[in-house]
């Protein structure tokens, strides 16, 4: 079927399901993710897809684990899918039965973490720091190099003072720790206790949903 839409023209989440029907759509792109025998037909396979991707001069992002690669689609400058994904992903198709690959979808998942908030713009900056995230608009922020989930604050009524029951683990280099959790701090966090660092820090926003800064060093006494 050939591509009805133009490089540059941003699909509907309806036209771009239809349009990659292998493919499938979480978050604004879409994913493949296609298992082969062994490492080495991964390589092959991403070693083709690249090809294609110069070809195309359009990139998708490409995770391998062993014998499983996973392929995600958008165009950044549309902030979506575009004519272009749908290209190189009609380009992909054909290449997974070449490489004797496998799709499978069954575990393409994506986490968002939600975040209820009285006053999104008083906490929204702290998230921000903690993680070292991006702000894509005023109630949500997105890892810049989208390996980790993305945060969504949730518009909320009442405040709850009770301790959350779950809480965050932001596990970063050793070296980077005190940084962040002084950039955390400027950005109107509270440090609740520095006393198991430099294994962790706890700290907690202007609502007090808490967040640890963790590195792999131990506790003191350990």
């Amino acid at each position: 079927m050939s591509n009805p839409y133009g490089p540059d023209q941003k699909l509907t989440d309806e036209q771009a399901v239809e349009a990659m029907p292998k493919w499938r759509l979480l978050q604004g792109r879409m994913h493949l993710t296609v298992k082969f025998a062994d490492f080495r037909r991964a390589l092959e396979f991403v070693e083709r897809v690249g090809n294609l991707a110069e070809d195309l001069n359009h990139h998708p992002e490409i995770d391998i684990r062993y014998n499983k690669v996973h392929l995600a689609l958008s165009s950044h400058d549309v902030g979506g899918i575009s004519g272009r994904d749908v290209d190189l992903a009609s380009a992909v198709n054909p290449v997974v039965k070449v490489s004797d690959g496998t799709v499978d979808l069954t575990g393409v998942t994506e986490t968002q973490l939600a975040i209820d908030a009285q006053d999104i713009g008083a906490i929204l900056p702290f998230w921000e720091a903690v993680y070292g995230y991006r702000r894509t608009s005023d109630d949500e922020l997105v890892d810049p190099a989208k390996s980790g989930p993305s945060i969504w604050f949730q518009q909320t009524d009442e405040r709850r003072d009770q301790r959350n029951r779950i809480h965050i683990d932001v596990i970063v280099a050793a070296d980077e720790a005190e940084q962040r959790v002084r950039d955390t701090v400027a950005a109107g966090g509270t440090l609740v206790t520095d006393e198991y660092a430099p294994a962790w820090w706890v700290l907690a926003d202007a609502e007090g949903n808490e967040a640890c800064v963790c590195t792999w060093q131990p506790r003191p006494g350990n």
